[in-house]
């Protein structure tokens, strides 16, 4: 009985190694696919999927040049789209554009740099188009998700990401957001 235990404990042990290095190999060969697609929607085009069955597709590309951080954004906010990357929220003005731009993530992968954000830090959008629009870190705040809704202005053009709040959470389903507004400074033509 006692080797039997013993066993079956290697066995599961060996299953739980296997299945976490599966879903971080899955990780990185989604990044991958992301950047191709990514790469494709800059050669102008339209909506690339980055694996046959997404529904979703990359919008934009967020840099944090002090965090030393690039991220693609693909179009939705659902979780399966959070799942692979920053989601640009259906509604909002897209990413680079006049207007309020709303991009959300979660808080224990792509969007864990906004604890290290701090106000007068520049972010860079790459557009489709391939012109950078930069925006500062203007402000912070924590809101409640239940009772506040983000005001999308036409007047101003902002870049507003949001995750999940507290950072350090053990349990995920937070009714907290966090909130970082960013004011557009200027738009230059090609990317680096």
């Amino acid at each position: 009985m006692n080797r039997c235990c013993h066993w079956l404990l290697v066995f599961v042990g060996l299953g739980l190694l296997i299945n976490g290095g599966w879903i971080h190999a899955k990780a990185a060969l989604a990044q991958v696919l992301l950047d191709r697609a990514w790469q494709q929607t800059l050669d102008g085009e339209t909506e690339v999927r980055p694996w046959r069955w997404a529904d979703t597709w990359p919008v934009a590309r967020l840099t944090i040049p002090r965090l030393d951080t690039s991220l693609v954004v693909l179009e939705g906010s659902s979780g399966r789209t959070l799942a692979f990357a920053p989601g640009h929220t259906q509604g909002s003005s897209q990413p680079g554009e006049p207007g309020t731009s709303i991009v959300s993530g979660h808080r224990d992968t792509h969007f864990s740099v906004l604890a290290e954000l701090r106000e007068g830090d520049e972010i860079a959008v790459e557009r489709s188009d391939g012109r950078i629009i930069y925006y500062e870190v203007g402000r912070f705040e924590i809101a409640d998700a239940r009772t506040s809704r983000i005001a999308i202005s036409a007047e101003e053009d902002l870049l507003i990401l949001v995750t999940c709040w507290p950072f350090n959470a053990v349990t995920s389903g937070s009714k907290f957001r966090y909130v970082a507004t960013a004011h557009q400074l200027s738009a230059v033509g090609s990317p680096w």
